[in-house]
C-alpha cells in the first residue's frame, strides 16, 4: 500500500508520436507502477484511428497494468495546453522527454520541456534516456541547499528512492567558494583554507542532519544516506557531481521565476537544464 504522504499520486505524460514514443511509454508506465499512481497520457493534437491504434498497441505490451491509465487528446498550443491540463487534472508530477544537451538556439528560446519546467505549478520529471527494459535506479542525488524548499526536496527524494528501490541517497551541499575568504599563496594560507572548508562542511552537515531528523525513521532505515559537501558554482557543481558519480536521478528544488538575463548568464538550475547529466526531478509545491 502506498504511503499516504507519498508526494506523487497523479502523473501526466505529454506524449508525441516520435521515435522514442515506445520507450517513453514503457518508462512512464513503469514509474506509475512503482509510484502506485494514476497515469494520464496527453497528446496535444488531432486524434485519429491510426494514432489511437498505435498508443493502444503500445499500452497492450507494457510490463504492468495495476494502475489507472487515462488517454486524452486536446487541440491547442503544446505549452499552454499541458499547463492547463496539469491544473485541470490536479497533477502532482509532469513527466516529459527532454534532450540531454541543448544547442544555443534551444537554450535561448527554450524547448517545450524547458518552458514547461519554468512555468508549470507541479513537480517535473525530465527523462533523457527512456528505456524499453527497466534500468534499476541505484543512486539518487539531491540538493542540500540552504533554502526553504530544500526539506521538501530531500523528503520527496527519499520517497522516490524507496519506491524505485534505490540503494543510496546522496545529499549534496553546494558551498560557494567565496565563503572560504582565503587566497591560497603558501602552506600557511593553504592550511587556513582547509580548516575553513572543514568548518563549513561541518556546518552544512549539521543543517542537513536536522532535516533528516524530521523524516520518518522507517524511511531513513530503508535507504543508505550519504552527505557530500562540494565547493563551486551552485547548479553547475551538483550537475557535474551527478555526472561523475553516474547518478541515476538528480533531484533539485524548482527554479525561481527566470528572466531572459538569467538564461544569458545562467545560474543554479539553469546550468543543469541546458546540459542534463541524468534524469532530473524538479520538486515544486
Amino acid at each position: 500500500m502506498q504511503d499516504p504522504f507519498f508526494p506523487f499520486k497523479t502523473l501526466l505524460f505529454g506524449f508525441a508520436f516520435s521515435p522514442t514514443l515506445e520507450a517513453n511509454i514503457s518508462e512512464t508506465t513503469r514509474i506509475a507502477h512503482f509510484f502506485k499512481a494514476k497515469l494520464i497520457l496527453l497528446h496535444v493534437g488531432e486524434e485519429s484511428p491510426e494514432k489511437t491504434a498505435k498508443i493502444n498497441g503500445l499500452l497492450a505490451a507494457i510490463d504492468y497494468s495495476d494502475f489507472d491509465i487515462e488517454i486524452h487528446w486536446q487541440k491547442g498550443k503544446p505549452v499552454e495546453t499541458i499547463l492547463q491540463a496539469c491544473g485541470d487534472f490536479k497533477v502532482d508530477l509532469l513527466i516529459l522527454g527532454a534532450v540531454q544537451h541543448e544547442n544555443m538556439y534551444q537554450f535561448y528560446v527554450g524547448s517545450i520541456a524547458r518552458q514547461l519546467t519554468r512555468k508549470v505549478g507541479c513537480s517535473v520529471l525530465l527523462l533523457i534516456k527512456p528505456s524499453l527494459e527497466r534500468v534499476s535506479c541505484k543512486n539518487v542525488v539531491v540538493n542540500g541547499l540552504d533554502a526553504p524548499e530544500t526539506p521538501v526536496a530531500i523528503t520527496d527524494a527519499f520517497y522516490v528512492a524507496e519506491a524505485l528501490d534505490a540503494q543510496q541517497v546522496t545529499i549534496v551541499e553546494e558551498i560557494k567558494q567565496k565563503e572560504v575568504h582565503v587566497t591560497v599563496e603558501d602552506d600557511k594560507s593553504l592550511r587556513k583554507a582547509t580548516m575553513i572548508k572543514e568548518k563549513l562542511k561541518k556546518r552544512e552537515d549539521s543543517r542537513v542532519q536536522l532535516i533528516l531528523n524530521t523524516l520518518p525513521q522507517e524511511l531513513r532505515d530503508r535507504v543508505k544516506v550519504k552527505t557530500q559537501g562540494i565547493f563551486g558554482e551552485r547548479g553547475y557543481s551538483i550537475g557535474h557531481y551527478a555526472e561523475v558519480v553516474r547518478a541515476d536521478l538528480l533531484v533539485m528544488n524548482a527554479p525561481k521565476k527566470t528572466r531572459l538575463i538569467d538564461r544569458i548568464f545562467p545560474h543554479d538550475i539553469e546550468y543543469i537544464l541546458s546540459d542534463l547529466p541524468t534524469d532530473l526531478l524538479i520538486i515544486r509545491k
